[in-house]
């Protein structure tokens, strides 16, 4: 047992906003924040006095945060960025067709070197959690590559073992070499799940189940999936109502509504997340809140390409409606950047653009979707995504005493997400630094950068 005098292992103090995203919107002006054993020990504001610490670090001039949670995810995208032979794709078959070239020629070595790449930017994005949905192997063990990347980056990282197992002779938007085999597949998910899921409150990796989309996996395959997720006690995850094409295809293929066709295969589930729900009608945004399915909201993909039709998605009315709702950046292609602090900004504009006024989304309303949305939507309501005393030290530390906030005097979430560009002046995972004075410290980013430009030179020349 814990002497209670005895020093805790750090200490930021003198926080210009300490913001905890608790059930009571707690924020402390001037706060401190103490971490023992990976986890949040203690908080307080001016007039109670902190512990005796170890490491005593000054935050003052800044704002903390909970660690951001990115609830979707395709890290192995970020090979192919800017990928000019895509830039005048205007639909989401021909987006796929137009890659798939390329990331079959995705091996360990490329899956490992994005994983690192991808989860850097993040934390240097405030993120301290994240989801990854690779439903394509051309080899095997790819995840096993991605786990060990992101042990080494130091993020919690939730993998979903994807899958695409119809091709084009069953109608499917998959090549022949990438369909894999359902027996495989489940076989795969459960081989990863033995190795490396730990369902304890401090995880640093929990496995998820996840055929892509009704547009490459077979009916068959969601039904076997949803029934592993619920034999190991894994989460469902997969791709939904993004596009007009797969209405479009799904129609053709079921005459139901995406949703509709999910909600069949028993998908409509408080173990389900779904990324995108661009298009969900009335009946279906009460479904998914009656259900507690969460949704993984990704703005910059609605845009990048255009803009869907129909305009942003409803996520007002989906949290209207009782809806949780997380923020993802999605893959690199769709966003091109990996900055969950971005895609929380764009979240907020996103929303008011729809609804045509300001208070269709506040600062505060869009980080909460960051936080405790992302940590709900992956089962993590609790433990991670929040300052509170007993949860995992997972914290994002923001200076706003530099250029962009200047005359930020009032409010300083809002100043945070409504002025910028910001990136995490320090990120902390359970204790630990990840980023540290804007630097990521837990890996060496230059021989990083070199791994990964040759990866992508390797992939990008196989078109």
């Amino acid at each position: 047992m814990k002497d209670d005098n005895a020093p805790v292992d750090l200490l930021l103090r003198n926080a210009e906003l300490i913001a905890c995203f608790d059930d009571a919107s707690t924020e402390l002006p001037g706060g401190w924040l103490a971490i023992d054993q990976g986890v949040i020990v203690g908080i307080g504001d001016p007039s109670t006095p902190p512990p005796q610490s170890r490491e005593t670090v000054d935050v003052s001039g800044c704002v903390v945060l909970p660690g951001l949670v990115n609830a979707h995810q395709h890290l192995y995208q970020n090979l192919t960025r800017a990928y000019a032979p895509a830039e005048a794709v205007e639909n989401l078959t021909d987006w796929f067709w137009t890659y798939f070239g390329a990331w079959s020629r995705l091996d360990a070595d490329a899956a490992a070197i994005s994983t690192t790449i991808g989860l850097a930017e993040l934390a240097l994005s405030g993120c301290t959690t994240s989801a990854d949905h690779l439903y394509l192997h051309p080899e095997p063990e790819l995840i096993d590559a991605q786990i060990e990347a992101a042990r080494e980056v130091g993020l919690r990282f939730h993998p979903v073992r994807g899958s695409m197992t119809i091709g084009p002779d069953d109608g499917g938007v998959c090549p022949p070499n990438l369909v894999e085999d359902l027996d495989e597949v489940l076989a795969d998910t459960a081989r990863l799940h033995e190795a490396y899921h730990d369902a304890s409150p401090a995880s640093l990796v929990r496995m998820g189940v996840g055929p892509s989309t009704l547009m490459s996996s077979s009916a068959e395959a969601m039904i076997a999936s949803r029934e592993l997720a619920e034999e190991l006690g894994l989460r469902l995850h997969s791709h939904v109502a993004d596009d007009p094409d797969e209405a479009a295809f799904v129609q053709a293929r079921y005459g139901r509504r995406p949703l509709e066709v999910y909600e069949d295969f028993g998908w409509l589930t408080e173990r389900t997340w779904f990324a995108h729900v661009v298009y969900p009608d009335e009946r279906e945004i009460g479904r998914l809140a009656a259900a507690g399915t969460s949704v993984a909201h990704c703005p910059s993909m609605t845009m990048i390409d255009g803009g869907l039709p129909g305009g942003p998605p409803p996520i007002r009315s989906m949290l209207d409606a009782g809806v949780n709702v997380g923020i993802g950046c999605d893959g690199a292609t769709a966003a091109d950047h990996q900055s969950l602090w971005l895609e929380t900004k764009l979240a907020m504009l996103l929303s008011r653009q729809r609804e045509g006024r300001a208070t269709a989304m506040s600062a505060r309303a869009a980080l909460r979707m960051a936080t405790r949305g992302g940590a709900r939507a992956l089962g993590r309501e609790g433990e991670i995504g929040q300052l509170t005393v007993g949860t995992n030290a997972d914290v994002s530390v923001w200076r706003i005493d530099t250029l962009p906030y200047a005359g930020v005097l009032d409010d300083h979430l809002t100043g945070l997400m409504h002025c910028g560009p910001a990136w995490a002046w320090h990120t902390i995972v359970g204790g630990r630094f990840v980023v540290r004075e804007q630097q990521v410290v837990t890996i060496d980013v230059g021989s990083a950068l070199e791994r990964h430009e040759r990866a992508s030179r390797r992939l990008q020349a196989a078109v």
